[in-house]
């Protein structure tokens, strides 16, 4: 995706059960794929036998070890080990050991001396991807409390993601046997995990699978088909889905307009959660969900179009976001808006100079079709600020090349009118390591915008501050007087290798971001 959209320097689980088949230009998807099963999360005082052992270590110091079977000689053996490796325990590090004792393997993971909430799950999703072969049980203990358990294992679950439904050849064995996380007091580890961290890898393994998920199997129809299976029987949540008769009676003329060009109908999906004690009015978290982006009339080139089926990521991760806040029953009140479109070229596709208005009335002249993201974004603004009066906004799109040049792969973009919102955001950020980088909005940037026969158009002609422009675009069609931030993701949706929490695929950016800045009640 990181390539097409420079190369392009613009915009940037199957079906449920209900649906028995995903019906393609070529053929048909059956509905019966699956992701291999993942290991089971359980807690105990007592280490099962026979187990791989992980060791979460603070230093070069072996830590206690209770409730887990290793002698006073196997307790040589491994501090022996972490000598001549010259092991430290920083976060990050691994060492492995194998021919110690019963177990078939042992593993120490740092997590340094005072680790955060975010290091101890770093820790634990390190371990998945190193034990993701091993086929035996595995046991976590070390260098936590009982509470922080719950944090390895919450990172455990992030780590051990796969998304492998559709291999039917070397397909990889699922492990056998549960991770068991040990302590003293397991009761506690377990309520945190059941309570907090579980409901998050919820929301993350969702929004993961919608964008890794091919365009034939999710196309705006079957996205809001799937979101309504993660939902059912949730308490405090509504969901509203419109289709495209009813976003032209209320005049959204870009939403329709952008999937015009495709035989998949536009959507717009709503899914408001309302937990007890929340505020009357919602934070709105409105998403990009293209669900697939050949770029439309304006075509992208075709190396590395395959992945433009994430093109839909904000989507998914305001989504995620929306299920982990329901899930675990935080008081807080969101409404998570998805705005679905498909952006193929046909003959009924925009072309470049159309007039398009939207559902504000603002008129925009549509230079390129493949500057789409910002479109659809026009109309979902309008629609949540009408519908749910929202205390504020937070756009989440993968928008442009532009941000993928400026911040790679280390930060997603963040745009921001408002001060305290902003704020709010980083620290976010930096606290569920989804980090963000603040990036200028300028009103000369206007100019760079004007139309001379409509209110604005979508793109500037040349070379300009790209993912600047984006954002002030969408800021055009959103209240002055309401707090709105906009985080431009297109270069963090997609993971090329894996890291702790992240495997290789796309990443789910933004879930554990917008959880925390949700529970932060700013």
């Amino acid at each position: 995706m990181k390539s097409l959209l420079l190369s392009a320097c613009l915009s940037l689980a199957l079906a449920p059960a209900a649906m028995a088949q995903a019906v393609t230009g070529s053929g048909v998807v059956p509905a019966s794929a699956a992701n291999s099963a993942e290991r089971a999360i359980a807690f105990a005082a007592n280490a099962p036998a026979g187990a791989a052992l992980v060791i979460v270590m603070a230093d070069a110091t072996l830590p206690p070890l209770d409730g887990v079977a290793l002698s006073a000689a196997e307790r040589q053996a491994v501090t022996a080990a972490i000598a001549s490796a010259d092991f430290d325990g920083k976060t990050g590090s691994t060492l492995s050991l194998r021919g110690i004792g019963a177990h078939p393997r042992i593993l120490l993971v740092g997590a340094g001396p005072t680790p955060s909430s975010l290091a101890l799950a770093e820790a634990g999703g390190k371990a998945a991807q190193e034990l993701k072969s091993e086929p035996q049980p595995v046991t976590i203990a070390g260098a936590f409390g009982d509470r922080a358990a719950a944090d390895v294992a919450y990172g455990f679950a992030l780590g051990q993601y796969r998304f492998d439904r559709y291999k039917t050849v070397d397909k990889k064995a699922p492990p056998t046997g549960a991770v068991t996380l040990v302590g003293a007091d397991p009761s506690v580890a377990e309520a945190a995990f059941a309570n907090r961290w579980k409901p998050l890898a919820d929301g993350v393994r969702l929004s993961r699978d919608l964008a890794n998920e091919p365009a034939n199997v999710i196309y705006p129809e079957s996205f809001v088909a799937r979101v309504r299976e993660a939902f059912a029987g949730t308490p405090g949540v509504s969901i509203e889905v419109l289709d495209e008769a009813a976003m032209r009676r209320l005049g959204m003329g870009t939403l329709v307009g952008v999937g015009q060009g495709s035989p998949r109908g536009s959507r717009l999906l709503a899914v408001r959660y309302r937990g007890a004690g929340a505020p009357d009015a919602p934070v709105a978290f409105v998403g990009k969900g293209i669900t697939f982006d050949s770029g439309g009339i304006s075509l992208k080139p075709g190396a590395g179009m395959w992945d433009m089926k994430g093109d839909m990521s904000g989507a998914a991760s305001v989504v995620g976001a929306a299920l982990s806040l329901a899930r675990s029953r935080a008081p807080v009140h969101v409404v998570a808006v998805a705005a679905l479109a498909e952006n193929m070229p046909d003959g009924n596709a925009q072309r470049p100079g159309d007039i398009t208005r939207t559902m504000s009335g603002k008129t925009i002249e549509m230079l390129n079709s493949d500057a789409e993201g910002r479109l659809v974004l026009a109309d979902a603004n309008e629609y949540v600020a009408q519908a749910y009066k929202p205390r504020a906004i937070v756009n989440i799109a993968t928008l442009t090349g532009s941000i993928v040049g400026a911040l790679d792969d280390q930060y997603a973009g963040l745009f921001a009118r408002d001060e305290k919102l902003a704020g709010a955001l980083l620290v976010a950020g930096t606290a569920s390591g989804e980090e963000l980088w603040r990036m200028p909005l300028h009103e000369n940037y206007a100019a760079k915008l004007k139309s001379d026969i409509a209110d604005i158009r979508n793109i500037a002609p040349g070379q300009g501050p790209g993912a600047s422009l984006g954002a002030h675009f969408i800021g055009f069609f959103v209240d002055e007087a309401t707090p709105w931030a906009h985080l431009d993701i297109a270069g963090v949706n997609q993971a090329d290798k894996a890291s702790p929490l992240v495997p290789k695929g796309m990443s789910g950016f933004g879930v554990r971001l917008l959880d925390q800045f949700a529970r932060s009640g700013d």
